[in-house]
């Protein structure tokens, strides 16, 4: 493959996961500042969810038969780009509602097509996507770093001529804003999305040409039905069992880390960059995860993938209940480094088991059908779990794990990580994929005819 595509290919993935990563990580307590109330909150969270839900029985499908995938991008974040700028000056709940969910109906489709055209244009996807897949995570982490400053308070920061470099950027570093301030400066991070967005839009153009597959003689005229139909073979079945378990815990990081590290002492204007340590990590997992997949297979890979998400929260839970035990001191005292060193567990996380995922689709659904295939699984990583875990995990950390009135963290993260062990043991046991030769030939047989 020549550099040119491989350059546009990384640029799209940079750009894709940038617009996901500049808005997400703290739009968790954004919402509760415009005064809007659980279930107002559960349905904004919930909108990339339905989003993902539409996507796989019409927006995949429409990629996948009737239009060139490019393009189809270029549309997807013009409108996408626009409804998140919109964001960024919405205060009541319907307004802000609408447009999210306009946002993610353009949006989240765009994730398995963007897969699917990467995986169209690389000779070899299983050594080839991590290393473009990882400019993704780049991507999250570019927009999460200038937070730092954005939401630095500026008004208790001396001058530089005053102080030195040196003691400016130590001031710089360590000063958050505080209350309404920071409140109000975290709708730069819509403002920063939608720029990413309209970007995307117009680069789409300049991507490899991915034509749209119709439908071959014999087989279904709808994409998501030739997907689901391959839920018939057991050992997907299984995976996909797994991955709604793995896709919910996941959801728990996102929802309740951002109070979790101000309560062992992570300062506001540091949250975005500390979660972003965890795609740092992700950036070495995923260049080695071809290499990794062919010594431990795919079913060892997705393992190890589950269980990191079982020791990050176990060390999440470890830190909180030091922090609520003063006979801890030295423990407690290392509580927010544990907090923040274990975050690099999120590349392992992610890349062995989500991007392994989107992988072992690409080796086994049927090539016309890839999007869709892609969109079967995106409706439980960006979907079903996600769903589940916006009503689930606010319900644990504000009615089960409660101590004086307050969310008690070292019980509440005991509970994703007691899901994520049993989701790898199931795994384990009961995943048996076929080889690599054999995995084609049962897509076949399983392809409705």
């Amino acid at each position: 493959m020549t550099r040119s595509p491989r350059f546009k290919l990384s640029t799209m993935m940079f750009l894709e996961f940038f617009i996901w990563g500049a808005w997400l990580p703290l739009i968790f307590a954004y919402l509760p500042s415009l005064k809007f109330d659980v279930v107002q909150q559960g349905w904004i969270l919930n909108a990339f969810a339905l989003a993902s839900f539409v996507g796989m029985f019409f927006s995949n499908q429409f990629a996948d038969r009737n239009f060139a995938a490019e393009r189809f991008l270029a549309v997807s974040h013009l409108v996408g780009g626009l409804a998140m700028l919109g964001l960024a000056w919405a205060q009541s709940f319907w307004p802000f509602f609408i447009l999210m969910l306009v946002h993610c109906l353009f949006y989240v489709p765009t994730i398995s097509i963007t897969n699917s055209i990467a995986f169209t244009h690389l000779e070899d996807p299983q050594r080839e996507f991590g290393a473009v897949r990882l400019w993704g995570t780049i991507g999250w982490i570019a927009a999460s770093w200038p937070f730092v400053f954005i939401l630095a308070d500026w008004t208790r920061v001396p001058a530089m001529q005053k102080v030195g470099f040196v003691e400016w950027l130590g001031a710089a570093l360590g000063t958050s804003k505080e209350g309404s301030a920071l409140l109000e400066a975290q709708r730069y991070t819509f403002v920063a999305s939608a720029a990413a967005s309209l970007l995307l839009a117009t680069f789409s153009l300049w991507l490899p040409h991915t034509p749209p597959r119709p439908a071959a003689v014999g087989q279904s005229r709808f994409a998501w039905l030739e997907a689901m139909q391959l839920l018939k073979v057991p050992f997907v079945a299984v995976l996909f069992l797994v991955t709604f378990f793995d896709a919910s815990v996941h959801q728990c990081y996102f929802i309740w880390t951002n109070d979790f590290l101000k309560t062992v002492g992570i300062k506001p204007n540091w949250v975005m960059p500390v979660m972003s340590i965890g795609q740092i990590a992700e950036i070495g997992t995923m260049a080695i995860l071809g290499w990794v997949l062919a010594r431990l297979g795919w079913r060892a890979t997705m393992v190890i993938g589950i269980l990191g998400h079982a020791v990050r929260f176990g060390v999440f839970a470890l830190a909180a209940y030091a922090k609520q035990h003063d006979s801890l001191q030295a423990l407690a005292t290392a509580a927010p480094w544990m907090a923040v060193v274990i975050n690099v567990l999120h590349g392992i996380c992610y890349a062995f088991f989500f991007a392994t995922v989107y992988i072992f689709v690409d080796e086994f659904f049927p090539k016309d059908a890839r999007t869709s295939a892609q969109g079967l699984f995106n409706f439980l990583i960006l979907g079903l779990g996600p769903f589940v875990g916006n009503f689930y995990w606010p319900y644990v950390g504000r009615e089960v794990a409660v101590q004086g009135g307050q969310t008690d963290f070292a019980r509440l993260f005991l509970y994703p990580a007691g899901v994520a062990l049993g989701a790898a043991i199931f795994l384990a046991v009961a995943f048996r994929p076929p080889a690599r030769a054999q995995v084609k030939e049962a897509g076949a047989a399983a392809a409705p005819h």
